[in-house]
């Protein structure tokens, strides 16, 4: 399976972006999927997740009620909805998706078999 990530752009604080990220060479029907980003000096972390089981959504704590992740599974495409972007909020970001089917307690640590490349988002103060 490839991943293309895409969506990013230099955006105000406050506003909002979409990424999507589409499969090819298969689907998420059966996959859990993830968005990471790694802002410059720092670790890539966990963004958010969606469970290919049930659906279950996992966030980061700072996202939470901001950003909104959700999987079209006949269009093979996951999005990342951002709303009320921050500056700390920069980073390129990566879509990744994983055969596993995690606890909500293990999204951050479930090895992700798939990446896809990154899309930058640039929140200006």
């Amino acid at each position: 399976v490839q991943l293309q990530a895409s969506g990013g752009g230099l955006v105000q604080a406050g506003d909002s972006l979409r990424l999507s990220c589409t499969a090819s060479g298969g689907t998420f029907r059966a996959l859990t999927a993830a968005w990471f980003r790694e802002a410059p000096g720092k670790e890539r972390e966990f963004v958010a997740g969606i469970r290919w089981g049930d659906g279950h959504p996992k966030y980061l704590d700072s996202v939470f009620r901001r950003f909104t992740i959700s999987k079209d599974n006949s269009r093979s495409t996951v999005f990342l909805q951002m709303n009320n972007l921050r500056p700390e909020d920069s980073a390129v970001y990566y879509c990744a998706a994983s055969s596993r089917n995690p606890a909500t307690s293990a999204f951050r640590i479930i090895p992700y078999n798939y990446w896809g490349q990154g899309t930058l988002v640039t929140v200006s103060s």
